[in-house]
């Protein structure tokens, strides 16, 4: 099931309603933001060799500050998961015995246990040449919940994990982030994407994140942003 499949809510419903601050805000039903500053004007479709499957915390999926679902609005090929630590998704257990798909588990190369399943991005390249499609399987949640998730799932356990190296910072000043380090899932993904090959893809995802990054903080404000960002512009003139 895609991001962009109308019937997604339903299907993975989360534990309990968001009912944090912003929950009463009158929202876009296709984007999420507030109708104040609507994102769906910037929504523009792009293609990548490489494909996202998000394994998503159930906690995370009512979150409109979640930024796992603007890759879906840029490419259509990716899949969302719900992770239950003891029920899989069964959808997701017949992708990765697939062998058309080479799966790559996006994680940091920090614990001494798994080095032997670390690879580097050009690895990429190699499963390009050999005809499959790369995946990369991103761990949707905050920091301590992607950790639960690799060390509680057993059918990721032998999959080869691939850290993101990189020396940008985050921009997502939505959500306090530990570190300036710790990219957010929308920014891991357009990071992977320009890392592996895609760069108009990865451009595309980077612009459209810093239109919801900004369109939210106004929002959050109360206030909606009258003149288009150097980011919208992009997006526009792309339709």
């Amino acid at each position: 099931m895609t991001l962009t499949d109308p019937d997604y809510c339903i299907a993975t419903p989360p534990r309990r309603p968001f009912k944090a601050r912003g929950s009463f805000v009158t929202r876009c039903e296709t984007c999420r933001l507030p109708v104040l500053n609507c994102l769906c004007p910037y929504q523009v479709k792009g293609q990548s060799e490489a494909r996202f499957w998000l394994l998503t915390h159930s906690l995370e999926h009512n979150k409109p500050t979640n930024t796992g679902r603007l890759i879906g609005d840029i490419l259509d090929t990716t899949e969302v998961f719900t992770w239950y630590r003891t029920a899989p998704d069964t959808v997701l257990l017949e992708r990765l015995a697939d062998p058309s798909f080479a799966p790559f588990v996006i994680f940091p190369d920090d614990q001494p246990d798994y080095a032997e399943r670390v690879v580097g991005i050009e690895v990429v390249s190699d499963v390009k040449q050999e005809g499959r499609i790369p995946v990369f399987i991103i761990l949707d949640g905050t920091w301590r919940q992607a950790r639960r998730i690799f060390r509680k799932s057993p059918y990721l356990a032998r999959l080869p994990v691939l850290p993101l190296r990189t020396d940008r910072h985050t921009r997502y000043h939505l959500r306090k982030a530990a570190s300036a380090a710790h990219l957010c899932t929308a920014e891991v993904a357009a990071e992977l994407l320009r890392q592996s090959g895609d760069v108009e893809a990865a451009d595309l995802l980077d612009d459209y994140f810093e239109v919801f990054n900004d369109s939210y903080a106004e929002s959050r404000r109360h206030r909606k942003l009258e003149r288009p960002t150097a980011a919208m512009r992009r997006l526009l003139e792309r339709q």
